[in-house]
């Protein structure tokens, strides 16, 4: 199935959603509303048509004013694929867990959660994976300004200027 038949396919089994084929990207992507997330994601895997058995990826991006998940999904009984974007403002970045539809996605949410701190309501170990526990702010972040110390460690240090060089010597 090619993506747009995917849409057409999602948008007649899930009644009173209207799924959008964003085909200005690099990889056309299915815009998901964070609200039907889990149901879109649990009928991409279970339609017999469609058997979405493999998230290959779930990634995490900050655009202004708001954090998107993509998640790159692929059937192997079917040989075909497809990305579904789902965007949450900054300001209330909670987005259902897809853990319980597909099992690997506990570590790639929890990644997205340690460094853009995009929460997945439902995930049954949502904690930091990359950071300390205890450390403070998301490292992807634009706005994301690091401590100078960590448990009295320096975190940046400061290399010295190094002297420019000429060409040829």
């Amino acid at each position: 199935m090619t993506i747009q038949e995917i849409t057409a396919h999602l948008n007649k089994a899930l009644p009173g959603i209207e799924l959008s084929l964003d085909e200005t990207q690099p990889e056309p992507l299915i815009r998901v509303p964070r609200e039907r997330l889990a149901e879109a994601a649990g009928r991409l895997r279970d339609d017999h048509e469609l058997t979405f058995d493999c998230l290959m990826c779930l990634s995490g991006l900050e655009r202004p004013e708001e954090l998107h998940a993509v998640y790159h999904l692929y059937s192997m009984q079917h040989k075909h694929k497809c990305a579904l974007r789902c965007v949450v403002p900054m300001e209330d970045p909670v987005i259902p867990t897809v853990s319980n539809i597909w099992p690997t996605a506990e570590w790639h949410e929890r990644e997205a959660f340690d460094l853009l701190g995009i929460r997945f309501d439902g995930h049954r170990d949502l904690r930091r994976i990359l950071c300390p526990e205890d450390w403070e702010g998301h490292p992807l972040r634009k706005d994301y300004q690091p401590p100078a110390f960590y448990h009295d460690i320096p975190v940046t240090v400061n290399l010295p200027e190094t002297p420019e060089r000429e060409v040829g010597k």
